[in-house]
């Protein structure tokens, strides 16, 4: 049985990637999946990475991001891809390279080791980055101040967004960018383009 197609989408709060996650896996019968948090182990880590009132170091915000990664790949999207369906994921291991590493100040070296071990062989066939600036984002959604993440300073938020650009041109894995500032149907242009070459 051919192996499916995994998919992640990535980028910002507000950038419109979970939009496109979810209509893309509904138009090719995938599995739609998010970070943090899709599988019964994960909801309560979820729940303490976002939860603004709980202190927590960017190394140990990491490793809990890291820990989520291996049970949600080892549990959820390892057997669907083995099965022959399709994944598409709302965030994978750029999210954490992004925000604990460029946002956060974590060595990416070490996130990358901490990567390489909770997911082992399981890589996206695509990235797919939704490029947004923080300004435009902000513009599109009410910051939570209870969520860890949303919270967090604009600088945060552009260091973020600068490390996805940068992982987009050195991650060594196949990436798409897209303009985030198009409307919401040039962007589904543009992936929907894209994703026709990929082997369905």
């Amino acid at each position: 049985m051919a192996r499916g197609i995994f998919l992640v989408f990535e980028g910002i709060d507000a950038s419109g990637k979970s939009t496109q996650a979810k209509r893309i896996a509904k138009e090719r019968d995938a599995l739609f999946t998010f970070e943090p948090g899709d599988t019964a182990v994960g909801k309560d880590l979820r729940r303490w990475l976002l939860d603004a009132a709980t202190p927590m170091k960017p190394e140990t915000e990491a490793l809990l991001m890291t820990a989520d990664r291996s049970h949600h790949v080892d549990t959820l999207i390892k057997p669907t891809l083995e099965s022959g369906k399709s994944v598409v994921a709302d965030r994978f291991y750029a999210s954490t390279l992004a925000y604990q590493g460029y946002g956060r100040g974590v060595d990416i070296s070490q996130l990358r080791a901490a990567t390489q071990l909770a997911i082992g062989d399981c890589l996206p066939q695509l990235t797919i980055l939704i490029d947004l600036p923080v300004d435009v984002a902000n513009e599109r959604r009410e910051r939570n101040a209870k969520d860890r993440f949303e919270s967090s300073d604009i600088d945060f938020h552009n260091r973020v967004r600068s490390g996805y650009l940068e992982l987009a041109k050195t991650d060594g894995v196949e990436w798409f960018v897209v303009d985030g500032t198009k409307s919401e149907a040039e962007v589904a242009a543009l992936i929907d383009e894209r994703l026709a070459a990929l082997p369905w």
